[in-house]
């Protein structure tokens, strides 16, 4: 009887051995399966890595663009600023120009001596003629919001 318990523990011991072999078969794929994940993900950080002082580099640039565009940008608004009230001062000249240039045209023009029935309908003299459409477009032109 404790020959064949003997056997029956060598058996068990066996039989258990086996499982720890199976075991350890198991493991070991899982082992090599794990390191070869290691492997493509230590390719990844690599890759990210590269890739974040890429776009550091690309961020650095922009900034260093945005910069020179807004220095760009202001100084061509202060030129337009400048010309935009040189070009009002000029507009303001030329209408008083034009409302000099009508007074003259209207003292220029020769004391009417016509008869009574020709001054109903008076007749226009090409100076004043002149100096109304000129009045008249310079009126126009404020009127609309193109003068200053």
């Amino acid at each position: 009887m404790s020959h064949s318990l003997g056997i029956v523990i060598e058996s068990l011991v066996a039989v258990l051995l086996m499982l720890t072999i199976g075991y350890c078969i198991l493991l070991n794929k899982r082992l090599k399966r794990l390191k070869a994940d290691e492997h493509s993900l230590k390719a990844t950080i690599g890759e990210l890595i590269t890739a974040t002082e890429i776009a550091e580099r690309a961020i650095g640039g922009l900034k260093h663009t945005v910069r020179d565009v807004n220095e760009h940008l202001g100084s061509q608004l202060t030129a337009a600023t400048q010309m935009s009230a040189h070009l009002k001062n000029q507009l303001a000249e030329g209408d008083g120009i034009i409302r000099r240039l009508t007074k003259i045209a209207v003292a220029a023009r020769p004391p009417s001596a016509e008869p009574e029935s020709v001054q109903a309908a008076p007749k226009v003299s090409a100076a004043k003629a002149v100096a109304a459409a000129a009045e008249a477009f310079s009126e126009r032109r404020r009127a609309s919001g193109l003068a200053a």
